[in-house]
């Protein structure tokens, strides 16, 4: 199997069994460490702050339940470098309601002296509806 997309199965299971320190584990320990969300806030810079939001939702009445990619992942590495991206669906338990939710993905990832594949940048949103008023612009 592909090592970066082994890296992020293992970082995503972390997240269903809500193990902080093996999630804080797959980022990059450093404080240019930087994630795009899907929640309320735009972002998190730094590796600290980040732990810290994986701390806090892992205390949270919020469960992943699943996370499946459903578009990819599509990967590709050069060196010590590499990038993860498509279409994830999550499997969401909020107060004993389960919900399904479609996002975008995207990873970049950075291979420590260890061999170890970690997150630098991760970037997970939804596209609005219509941003521009005018519908999608692709024509059939």
């Amino acid at each position: 199997m592909n090592p970066v997309v082994a890296a992020n199965q293992a970082f995503y299971q972390a997240i269903i069994e809500k193990r902080v320190a093996d999630i804080c584990a797959s980022y990059v320990p450093s404080e240019d460490t930087y994630v795009i969300l899907e929640g309320p806030r735009y972002t998190t810079l730094g590796y600290e702050k980040i732990a810290k939001g994986w701390a806090d939702f892992c205390a949270s009445p919020l469960w992943l339940k699943s996370i499946e990619w459903v578009e990819g992942p599509f990967c590709q590495i050069e060196g010590c470098m590499a990038w993860l991206a498509g279409i994830i669906l999550l499997t969401v338990q909020v107060h004993e309601r389960d919900f399904t939710v479609k996002f975008r993905a995207t990873f970049v990832m950075r291979q420590n002296q260890q061999g170890r594949w970690q997150i630098q940048h991760e970037h997970v949103s939804a596209p609005l509806n219509d941003p521009y008023g005018i519908g999608d612009w692709l024509k059939k």
